[in-house]
């Protein structure tokens, strides 16, 4: 135990769980006899690890643009995707920061994700609850994986869980972070190797030093790559054999929202267009609980984590939820709506979508532009590795606010027995250059995005709407080649105030939107630069010769393609 900075902090607390495997956790809580709730975290990311032991350049990013997070901080204490117990012990909480198993000083196999971690992280829940100096409430807060870890054990309904913060975390495996509409998503093969392999239980000497304990992050046990390797499940491989949801691998990882009935305030990122975003609003429409909420931003993936917007906003969740406080007073669905200068609008809705929506279709014209009425019969074809089609509208004659989901309907044809559809929509300032937007792991990202795999188009009827389809992703359906098909997409939610002047877009294509002007590429960590998409591609699978032909998109009498767009009235 250290006393320091006005906390007790106790690192490499143990806790064996029920299949005998010992967890290991930090603890940072208040200096005195007195007790607190507790906000527990659990994932893979090196509990004694510093923010900036791996993400320096996000921690260079905050330090140059978001100062105020490094107010009234040492920041000495800050993990990656966690609170700084600096600003929230002296708020009266405490942090428990646990190695998930497998990961950092805890023992066992890795497996992300997993039922058993779910079952570990509610065991850890439990356990905080029982000591001493803790009330009794637990609270769930962290970003990405600690967020995906809040879903899946509050529908466990630890009975010590009295709500969650998930900020930023997906909860539907398949089609958030596995398969984007049946199509591979290259995401976690790009951020196991980098971000969890690296902090395996077991490295010993051969991992890191933990800034924040001076100690080996991984433990001193050394173990051979041979031995490593053994405690690792590779879930990773199994997406690219797996292409249907009812796979073990996706079953594992299921979350059945309709356990959760504690609060929830569910926090998404316009940015995160391609792997949290989807989750947070479709867990704040499925969980039951009657105090739910929905709150979305933009920016980077870990910055209104921290900013005094995004920390005032927990704390009085918190503090109504966990010490029954009156601190809370937000609307069900409050969203910082985006401008294509950067900068946001605040603004309260009570309902999600947006019930004055006015869905408007946009139907595809032959000259590659939008038409609210239908037009005249054509037919575009483009090749799986060409740059697709474009249409974009006419320059807006007065503003337009776009805020909610998207979905489209295409009538298309193929050469061969499958097709790709990815849909990018595009805003485009009056110089003609593509309007980007500080997003979650890309400083010019795109504004959204909607993918298919044709073969995947059988639609859930009792799930689907008619702005949100639900592919069931249970079977293959081949196309027949040369025959017209209708294609429902989902395209993501999304938020943009696009001025007069300024015009919108969406390209057609089978592979990911490149921008086009390559001065907005920038460099990333993955390997690979960053071209609007971020690290949110799909170019690791090995397409057979049936997704390799062309698409003719056809427009004809009745079936005409469009997008349908949540299109809000002037406020």
């Amino acid at each position: 135990m250290i006393k320091r900075d006005n906390m007790i902090i106790e690192h490499d607390l143990e806790l064996v769980v029920d299949d005998g495997t010992v967890l290991r956790y930090d603890v940072y809580r208040p200096d005195d006899d007195k007790q607190y709730p507790a906000i527990v975290t659990y994932g893979p990311y090196g509990k004694g690890m510093h923010f900036t032991q791996n993400y320096q350049a996000f921690w260079d990013r905050i330090r140059t643009c978001y100062p105020e997070i490094l107010e009234n901080t040492s920041a000495k204490y800050l993990n990656w995707e966690n609170i700084d117990p600096e600003k929230w012990i002296p708020e009266g909480y405490a942090s428990v920061r646990f190695d998930s198993r497998g990961s950092g000083r805890s023992e066992g196999e890795i497996n992300c994700w997993s039922e058993r971690e779910a079952e570990d992280y509610c065991q850890c829940i439990e356990h905080i609850a029982s000591l001493p100096w803790c009330d009794g409430n637990i609270g769930g807060l962290g970003i990405s994986y600690y967020a995906t870890m809040q879903w899946a054990a509050a529908a466990k309904r630890p009975p010590h869980l009295k709500a969650i913060i998930p900020f930023e975390g997906f909860n539907d495996f398949y089609r958030e972070a596995a398969r984007h509409g049946g199509v591979l998503h290259d995401m976690l093969a790009l951020w196991y190797p980098r971000q969890v392999k690296t902090l395996q239980h077991g490295l010993g000497y051969n991992g890191m030093i933990g800034a924040l304990t001076g100690d080996w992050l991984c433990g001193p046990e050394m173990l051979s790559e041979e031995e490593l390797e053994k405690k690792r499940i590779d879930f990773i491989s199994e997406f690219g054999k797996e292409e249907l949801v009812d796979a073990d691998v996706y079953n594992e990882r299921k979350i059945d929202l309709s356990k959760i009935e504690i609060p929830v305030l569910s926090c998404g990122n316009w940015g995160g267009n391609a792997l949290h975003l989807r989750g947070n609003i479709e867990g704040f429409l499925n969980v039951p609980s009657k105090d739910k909420f929905l709150e979305i931003h933009g920016l980077e993936h870990f910055t209104e984590f921290y900013t005094d917007y995004g920390r005032k906003m927990q704390q009085a969740f918190l503090d109504h939820y966990l010490k029954g406080l009156d601190t809370w007073h937000q609307a069900p669905v409050h969203l910082r709506l985006r401008n294509v200068d950067g900068s946001f609008v605040d603004v309260e809705e009570q309902e999600w979508p947006i019930a004055r929506t006015e869905w408007t279709k946009y139907y595809f014209s032959a000259e590659g532009r939008f038409s609210k009425d239908p037009n005249a019969d054509y037919e575009l074809s483009f090749s799986a590795d060409s740059e697709g089609l474009d249409f974009i509208s006419e320059p807006l004659e007065e503003q337009l606010e776009i805020t909610g989901p998207i979905a489209a309907k295409i009538y298309a044809a193929s050469d061969t027995t499958d097709a790709d559809i990815f849909l990018t929509m595009r805003v485009i300032d009056p110089s003609g250059t593509d309007v980007t937007f500080v997003a979650a792991s890309d400083p010019h990202g795109v504004v959204a995005t909607g993918w298919l795999r044709a073969s995947h188009r059988k639609l859930d009827p009792e799930k689907s709407t008619f702005f949100r389809p639900y592919h069931t992703h249970d079977e293959v359906i081949p196309l027949v080649p040369g025959e017209k098909t209708e294609l429902d997409v989902e395209v993501w939610p999304t938020s943009v105030i696009i001025p007069k002047g300024y015009r919108f877009g969406f390209s057609v294509s089978s592979k990911d939107f490149e921008l086009k002007d390559e001065r907005l590429w920038t460099k990333n960590a993955y390997g690979a630069p960053w071209k609007g998409q971020g690290a949110y591609s799909h170019n690791m699978e090995k397409k057979p010769a049936s997704l390799l032909g062309t698409t003719t998109i056809i427009s004809k009498g009745e079936e005409r393609p469009y997008i349908l767009l949540p299109v809000i009235p002037k406020r």
